[in-house]
């Protein structure tokens, strides 16, 4: 295909700057520079007016012997992280990402992690880069001290390892790595600059971008099979909207499948709704979540602030600003992001009982006399992640009974939190975003409550429902009957979720795990068939060897970490002792420097910690507490242990307790975005609470399923 001529940029598109490199070359350094500003909607400063003069000048001068041959895009958006590479080049089908450190004369780890990371992310997510060998260039313009000779590493997708060049040496390093690769003459470009970008983003990425006021439409996915999420934002914002404009309350159940991005919906609400000068609140009860990302929200303003302080005084700016605190940034980020009990215990203040009656009166709540106290929460718009969770009347009453000292508590959380919101005198909005078959521990009251505290409480509320909340597995499929006699309720599919957006490469493993654990081999033999291309999974009866295979894999700033069960106490011996809590903050955010990182792959995640949190790679390390029997003449079964007194196992023979278990089993086999290793230790003859049977059948279980042994 001739080379694209266009050098104009399309309104949506996502560099700043493009054009052939024969029409770079013609073109006057101080007209590019004007056409990239022209581009830019952030802060301009002198520093970054250098830097791309910089740039263009080092590419003017390297890139004569490949006119004809390549385009240059200036600003390349990396949405999944909220920032930009600055120049990707494009030789001969090779994509170079170029990151350029202009005056630096030394190579940091933090650089070449962030370069690394803009490579992998063209790899993964831009469609027509998928099959393209993706060069990594980190630039120290001033580096003295770079290898002559560099070691070309590629990666089986095509994915060279960091390279390091100073000005002096970019045009050797540049012309070394395309011999290296793989290079396509007649490649479309036309196509590549017009591809489709699919970022997935964590939950601690999307939180991080959402919370730096991006879109979620930039941070997500844009095929047609997920674009619900923005479709379903926007019917939560009609709905307040209409609220707010018809002085109503309103309540809105959203559900998905797992892994569709509920949490990330309830996050851009969030945001959304606080940036237009109207403060929300996202709650949550999984405290691990919660505390992972407000300490990584705080971080990120600290260094968003750091970074534009930093830039304004090198350009001369008189008195800029200091930037925040981390006291400061965490105190916001935790009035944005809650702890459900936390702001349920708030507005335990001043409630008033009367009669085994909870007063919900918005009058007694707004008079002369209780209008200074806290009894009316700030925000008119609380959104509930993993609402099912939320607790039952007994539940919450005999924990304020044992805790706050507060008798006949008289309803459950959910009539408790609608009650908060149903003070506002004129309007207010609860989002509940519903997960199903996910629970793992006691007193959760499920949807049905929710239902009931409406019904008995709040008729008056405008009730809108996903269609599939009326499914078996929430409450039991009578949600039509419940709701049957109201007459202000409404059924909206955008309020479904229907495809999992987790895992960039493994859309199909929930279903290959829920298989697995249901014992529908044939089925699951299928699902992973559809998932070892692009979702590696290996099995071992070795710890080593488990954690050499997530190192050889993890790349950039790739999350690797160790999962196991709550109840599995005899892994002791390979040094992971559950008892042992880890730090979610560190185990999540900090590097593997930190030995309580999950890259150290020291420290284990229980299913409590990790619950609504994902690693890119994981090893799940399977002890006798959930074990496979496969006697003969019976079908496969699941046996259900736990470890008492030190010295035996006993039996599970509770139904909740068991279902327990073996959810929290699901929670762990679908925690890695990339791909696991599942370790099943050998036992041991001589110990008799580690027995060799008691894993041989898990394991042969596992490999009959096709898993690769290694």
């Amino acid at each position: 295909m001739p080379q694209s001529s266009q050098s104009s940029r399309p309104r949506t598109a996502p560099f700043f700057w493009t054009a052939t490199v024969s029409e770079f070359l013609a073109k006057p350094d101080e007209t590019i520079l004007g056409e990239i500003v022209a581009a830019n909607t952030f802060d301009l400063t002198q520093d970054q007016r250098n830097a791309w003069l910089a740039e263009i000048a080092l590419l003017k001068k390297i890139l004569p012997p490949h006119e004809g041959r390549g385009n240059v895009f200036f600003e390349f958006s990396i949405p999944r992280m909220g920032r930009r590479a600055d120049v990707v080049l494009l030789l001969d089908g090779v994509v170079f990402v170029l990151e350029f450190k202009v005056g630096a004369d030394d190579f940091f780890a933090a650089d070449t992690e962030q370069t690394w990371d803009y490579a992998l992310d063209m790899k993964n997510f831009h469609r027509e880069s998928h099959a393209l060998s993706v060069v990594p260039i980190l630039i120290a313009t001033e580096a003295k001290r770079v290898p002559v000779r560099q070691e070309f590493f590629v990666y089986e997708d095509k994915v060279f390892r960091p390279l390091f060049a100073s000005a002096q040496t970019l045009a050797e390093t540049l012309d070394a790595a395309l011999a290296h690769a793989e290079r396509r003459k007649n490649f479309d470009v036309h196509a590549w600059r017009t591809s489709a970008y699919f970022p997935t983003p964590t939950i601690i990425e999307a939180a991080r971008a959402l919370y730096a006021e991006h879109s979620v439409a930039e941070i997500t996915r844009s095929d047609a099979a997920a674009k619900n999420i923005s479709e379903t934002c926007e019917e939560i914002s009609k709905i307040i909207s209409a609220c707010k404009t018809n002085r109503e309350k309103a309540i809105c159940f959203v559900t998905g499948v797992p892994g569709a991005g509920k949490t990330l919906v309830g996050l851009n609400v969030a945001t959304q709704e606080s940036g237009s000068g109207l403060p929300a609140v996202y709650l949550s009860g999984n405290k691990p979540l919660v505390d992972v990302l407000t300490e990584a929200l705080a971080r990120d303003k600290v260094r968003r602030e750091q970074e534009r302080y930093e830039a304004k005084k090198r350009a001369g700016t008189p008195n800029p600003q200091r930037p925040c605190t981390k006291k400061s940034a965490m105190s916001e980020a935790k009035a944005f992001i809650q702890l459900v009990h936390h702001y349920r215990d708030a507005g335990l203040v001043g409630t008033k009982i009367e009669d085994g009656e909870i007063i919900a009166d918005a009058a007694f709540f707004l008079s002369e006399k209780n209008r200074d106290k806290n009894f009316v929460p700030a925000e008119h718009v609380a959104i509930f992640d993993e609402a099912q969770r939320a607790w039952t009347h007994q539940q919450l009453a005999g924990w304020l009974k044992r805790k706050k000292g507060l008798g006949n508590f008289p309803c459950s959380e959910p009539a408790f939190l609608c009650s908060c919101l149903d003070r506002h005198k004129d309007w207010a909005v609860v989002v509940c975003l519903v997960g199903g078959g996910q629970e793992i521990n006691t007193g959760e009251a499920g949807i049905a409550e929710w239902i009931r505290a409406l019904n008995e409480r709040f008729p008056y509320w405008r009730v809108f429902i996903s269609p599939r909340l009326e499914e078996q597995e929430y409450a039991d499929g009578k949600t039509g009957e419940m709701l049957s006699a109201r007459e202000n309720v409404k059924t909206l599919d955008a309020l479904h979720l229907a495809v999992s957006v987790r895992s960039f490469r493994a859309e199909n493993l929930s279903a290959f795990v829920h298989a697995l654990l249901d014992f529908e081999a044939e089925k699951a033999r299928e699902r992973f068939a559809e998932l070892r291309e692009k979702y590696p999974i290996a099995l071992t009866r070795d710890l080593t060897k488990a954690k050499r295979w997530l190192r050889e894999r993890a790349r950039g700033s790739e999350r690797c970490g160790m999962l196991v069960s709550s109840k599995a106490e005899r892994l002791r011996p390979l040094a992971i002792d559950v008892r042992c809590k880890p730090n979610v903050v560190c185990w999540f955010l900090n590097d593997d420097k930190d030995v309580c990182s999950s890259n150290f792959l020291e420290a284990a995640a229980r299913e409590f910690d990790v619950q609504g949190l994902e690693v890119d790679w994981a090893c799940v390390v399977w002890d006798a507490d959930f074990r496979c029997s496969l006697a003969r003449g019976s079908a496969p079964a699941w046996e259900h242990f736990q470890f008492k007194g030190g010295e035996r196992w006993n039996r599970i023979r509770q139904k909740e307790a068991q279902a327990y278990q073996k959810n929290a089993y699901r929670v762990l086999l679908t925690r890695a975005r990339q791909g696991m290793v599942i370790c099943v230790p050998a036992g041991d003859a001589e110990d008799d609470t580690r027995r060799p049977e008691f894993y041989d059948a898990t394991y042969e279980y596992l490999r009959s399923l096709g898993i690769e042994e290694i």
